[in-house]
C-alpha cells in the first residue's frame, strides 16, 4: 500500500496552511495498493516528538470504505462523515483533524494509514487508544507518510 499527498512528500515539511499557524484543515491524501480482503481502512495522524508521554494523536479516521481512495483537503471537523466513516477525539479533545503545532522545535508527523479485515465496532469520537485495540488482530497492511514542522 502507498500513502502519498498532493501537499507534501514523506520527509518533507507540511505547509503552514495545515497546521495551527494556517486554517488548521486537513492535508489532501490519496492511496493504492489496498490488498484484497480489506473491510475497511483506518487513518492515524500522531506526534511522536510532542512534549508528553506517548506523544500526541491530531486526527483519527476509522471505518473507511476500502473502495474510497482519497481524503479531500478540509476534512469536516465532526465525528460522523457520512456513511459508516466515522472520526476519533483527537489529543486536543476534539473530533476531527488538529493541525501540527509544535510548542517548539522540529516535530515529525506520521499519518498511518490501516487496511483491516474488519470494521471496528466503536462509536464516534473514539480515542486512538480504543481505535488501536480494536484493530488488534485485524491489521493486514499499513502504509505511512511522515511530514516535518516547525511554527514560525
Amino acid at each position: 500500500m502507498e500513502l502519498k499527498s498532493s501537499a507534501y512528500k514523506n520527509g518533507t515539511p507540511i505547509p503552514a496552511r495545515y497546521s495551527c499557524d494556517g486554517n488548521s484543515i486537513s492535508p489532501p491524501l490519496s492511496w493504492s495498493g489496498v490488498p484484497a480482503g480489506t473491510r475497511s481502512l483506518a487513518l492515524i495522524l500522531h506526534d511522536p516528538d510532542a512534549p508528553r508521554p506517548g506523544g500526541f494523536t491530531h486526527w483519527i479516521v476509522y471505518n473507511i470504505n476500502p473502495r474510497t481512495i482519497s481524503l479531500p483537503e478540509g476534512v469536516p471537523a465532526r465525528a460522523r462523515l457520512g456513511g459508516s466513516v466515522l472520526q476519533g477525539r483527537n489529543d486536543a479533545g476534539k473530533d476531527g483533524y488538529f493541525g501540527p503545532c509544535p510548542p517548539s522545535g522540529t516535530h515529525r508527523y506520521v499519518l498511518t494509514l490501516y487496511a483491516l479485515n474488519t470494521m471496528l465496532n466503536l462509536m464516534p469520537g473514539a480515542s486512538q487508544s480504543q481505535v488501536l485495540q480494536a484493530m488488534k488482530g485485524h491489521v493486514l497492511q499499513t502504509a505511512t507518510l511522515m511530514g516535518t514542522y516547525t511554527r514560525r
